[in-house]
This record gives structure tokens, sequence and C-alpha cells, in this order.
């Protein structure tokens, strides 16, 4: 970028290897102080990896290349060598405990103590400062699980904080959140920047990158592509897509001609109760059809239960005192369990792949024909060429990027890993394929892909019903989509009658 005078980190020519597969190749990334710095890319463009290099998770000499940071060498063996000076990274999967309280997980391993004994008023009282300057006003006995994935976030950034952060590294913070939780965090990251606090912002949302950034730097295929100045003014989504990708994206969305058949899936009064407040009604009466080759949206806020009511429908997996009725092709069926659900040809694509989805340290072909495994066996043995031959029909199929269906998936970038979540479902080869959120924290270009899956699977007759917090999304990709608030449906659009205005306005109305 030429301005190297008054970088506060230069990382130049790192180059990363696993297995003799190159992650990272001759890369380049200079943040100056007090600058937010995107870092976008596909899924397996090294984001990630990059990242780890510089906070000493991959620790010298297991990379080449220099880290230069205020002006000096580093060669980090670890990330408390990092963390010594100022450089904090906060992963997507959040590392606080969730039964412990605020004030514990913010001094964890560091507790202020006298005598050996831990001064918890002390501890409590710098737990509020710090909570106060990210805009939190929770106690510090509260526990984490008692407050939502957006304050959550605030608190690791307040962690981050009584570490005396320099440089705040933040990979994919906003996969997670809301709209208005997302403005919350890109604020308080303009106001740390103020104070001449460095970001690194690894993000998908394109939208977000361009509201706060002051530089883009683009990777593709584990190299430096270009590095793009937004001083002079924000850069276009367009001119960062074919950086990313290395083409033009004209069409976010596949050509869909849908072929709509008879109804196929149908709840009637469908209720759901919360499983821990027995009184709570979170599902409300919902009627719902879902017709062959036709993709059905579920739009909503946050806590607009959706995705409770998806996990209820399939087996039961969430809910209390359910009651209404399951149809499949006209006849009344039983969905009491997971196992009664995927008999009746019911598929559920979880929006949480790395907890719920995968079985992340087993291999792309045990994960693949898990929901099936009777299609691999003979008198309940597995026949492991036969899973092979299946898992390597999907994996082309479904073109995943890896080294062979043998390698784990936690190795596998994140579009990559929902890939094998929808090659284990498909496998199963369902009627009702539910996605909830199928493309989060996945790149505009493995999004694509993805569309173009959930396209070709409607046309071939599957019925499809698709949760989504992107409206675009829903929008581009459904044949008819429902709105969600509070638990009940509040309107219904055709596509050619959808807006995002129309769809806001539905669930506005809902609430007053």
């Amino acid at each position: 970028m030429g301005d190297t005078v008054d970088a506060l980190l230069e990382m130049r020519g790192i180059t990363k290897r696993f297995h003799g597969v190159t992650a990272l190749s001759d890369v380049n990334l200079s943040v100056r102080a007090g600058e937010i710095h995107a870092v976008v890319g596909e899924n397996g463009a090294g984001k990630s990896t990059l990242m780890k290099v510089l906070s000493g998770v991959y620790p010298h000499p297991e990379y080449v290349g220099e880290i230069r940071y205020q002006g000096q060498e580093r060669r980090f063996s670890g990330i408390h060598d990092s963390e010594q000076l100022g450089i904090i990274i906060i992963h997507q999967e959040l590392a606080l405990v969730p039964l412990l309280s605020i004030a514990e997980n913010m001094f964890l391993g560091n507790e202020p103590a006298k005598y050996g004994v831990i001064d918890w008023t002390l501890a409590h009282r710098r737990t509020r400062e710090l909570l106060s300057k990210v805009g939190l006003k929770e106690s510090p006995a509260t526990l984490i699980t008692d407050i939502g994935v957006g304050k959550q976030q605030l608190v690791e950034i307040a962690k981050a904080l009584a570490k005396e952060v320099k440089l705040l590294i933040l990979d994919e913070p906003t996969a997670s959140l809301n709209e208005s939780d997302s403005d919350a965090l890109l604020e308080l990251l303009l106001e740390l920047k103020s104070h001449g606090i460095a970001c690194i912002l690894i993000s998908h949302k394109l939208n977000e990158i361009a509201k706060v950034a002051d530089a883009i730097t683009v990777l593709r295929d584990g190299s430096t592509i270009t590095t793009i100045d937004c001083r002079e003014g924000p850069a276009s989504e367009d001119l960062i897509i074919r950086a990313m990708v290395g083409r033009e994206m004209a069409d976010r969305y596949p050509k869909h001609t849908p072929k709509i058949g008879e109804t196929v899936f149908e709840l009637r009064d469908w209720r759901v109760f919360h499983p821990l407040h027995h009184d709570r009604e979170v599902v409300k009466g919902v009627n719902l059809q879902v017709k062959k080759g036709e993709i059905v949206g579920i739009a909503g806020l946050m806590g607009a239960g959706r995705t409770e009511l998806a996990m209820s429908v399939f087996g039961r997996s969430y809910g209390h005192r359910i009651s209404g009725t399951v149809r499949m092709n006209g006849r009344d069926i039983d969905t009491g369990s997971v196992g009664k659900a995927v008999a009746h040809g019911i598929a559920y694509v979880t929006e949480d792949r790395k907890s719920l989805g995968l079985v992340l340290d087993d291999s792309i072909a045990h994960n693949t024909t898990l929901a099936h495994l009777g299609g691999v066996s003979k008198r309940g043995v597995i026949d492991e060429g036969r899973e092979f031959a299946v898992a390597t029909e999907y994996r082309q199929r479904l073109a995943t990027r890896c080294a062979g269906v043998h390698q784990p998936v936690v190795n596998l970038s994140g579009g990559n890993q929902q890939k094998v979540v929808l090659a284990k479902w498909l496998f199963a080869d369902p009627t009702l394929l539910i996605l909830d959120e199928p493309t989060r924290g996945i790149d505009v270009g493995a999004k694509f892909e993805i569309y173009t899956l959930i396209a070709r699977l409607a046309e071939e007759g599957r019925s499809i019903l698709m949760i989504s917090s992107e409206m675009p999304e829903l929008l581009g990709m459904c044949d008819r989509i429902y709105v969600m608030n509070e638990g009940e449906f509040v309107a219904e659009f055709d596509a050619d009658d959808a807006s995002q205005e129309k769809i806001m306005r539905a669930i506005v109305k809902a609430g007053t």
C-alpha cells in the first residue's frame, strides 16, 4: 500500500503449508496504527490461517516470512507472546465459559488477587468499568449463558480492553448477530479506532466492511490479490467481489425456473412451548405448506421462533408440549423422534454446523454417510469401499474442495464444511429439506455454489424450506415467503410480490 512509515503491523512474504498443501503463498499485509483494515476472500482463501500466524497459534518457524510489529521483527511462539504486545484475536466461536459470570470470564487465568486470594471487589469494579466502555450495563455477576450472542461479542471486546489491546483481530464478528447488534458492534469499532486502537476485521458481509473499513486486503487461493485504500471513498461491492472470486458476479442468485407440483409437506396448528419455561409458547399455532419442487422461505428477526419451529418438526429436537399435525403427501405422520422424521423423508441442515451438523474430527467420508448408514452397510457392518465411493461421488457432485474424502472436516473452510453437511442429508434422500441459515459465515463465491445446488434440488422435485436472516437471499431464492414474528406467521408473499420493505413492514406492524 506504500504507507509503511506509520505501519503498526507489516507481514511480508508469509507462506504456510499443511502436509504439503500450500495454505498461504507469499502474503503481504500492512496495517496502520488506528485503522480498521478488512481482510476478505472466499472460504479457503487463507484469512484465518494468516491471523493464526500473526497471533502465534502457528508459531515461528512453522511458517516462512517476516512479521514486523511496532517497528521490530517479531517471532511469536504462542498466543501469550502476541497478547503481551497487545495483539488480541477474537475467534468466530467465542472463547467464553457459559456457566461462569462476566467478571469470572473477564479475568479468567488473570484474576486480580491479594496474598493469593482473588479480590472479587476489584474484579467486579474493573469489569463494570470495562463493560461501560463497550456500552453494556449488565451486572458483572451475570452468567454468560444468560446474555445474547451480541452482548457476548461485546464482553469479548471488553476482555481484550482489559489486556490493553493495540491491535484487535475479529474473525466474522457479526456472523451470528442480528442487524441492530451488528450495527452496535461496528459503532464500537469506530469508537475504538478514535482511541487509536487498530482492528483487523475478517467478514463476508461486504456492506458492513464498506461502512467502517479504511483499507481492504483481498486474499484469493492463499495469495494477496490487492489492497484497496478506502480513505478516498468507499470501495464498491462489485470491485471487491471481482477481486475475491476472479470473475464478475452479475447475478448473485442462479436462474431458477420453478416446477411446482402438489402439496408435499404440511403443518397444521403447530404449537411449541419453551423447554425450560414451560408456560412460554414459542411457536403459536403455525400453519405451513410446501409443494413439490418449491423453495419456501421463512423471514423474521432473531428470536422470532424460526429455528425453534424447524427443530420441533425435526424429531422434536426442541421444545415441550408440542402439538399439531404434520402431514406428508396427504397423510398424517409421526415425527416424534429424529429417526422417525428422517424415515419420513425430512432432513434438517442446522445453522450451527460445527456443533450440531458435523463430527469435526472425523473424516468427510464418515460425515457424509452418517445420516444413512444403512446405505453403506450389510448386516450391520459398514462397507468401507462403498462408503468411500459414496463420499467421493458427493464430493464431485458438490465440488467440495479437499485433499480427499479421508480428510477431517475440521480442516475444511466454512463453505466446504457446509457442502459436507448437505451431502450427508442428500445421501439420506429426503423429500423435504429444511435449511436453517444455509450460507451463514460463507463467502459470496461459495454462497453462489450453495444457491445453485438448492435450485437444482428444487428442480429435481425436492421440497425446500429455507430459513435466512438475509432478506436478499430469501428474495433471490424463494418461490414463496412466510414472515414470522414472535412465534406466529404474520404475512405470506409470493416471490413476485415480496420486497424487503413489505417484509419489514409486516414484522413491525405485528410487533405494535
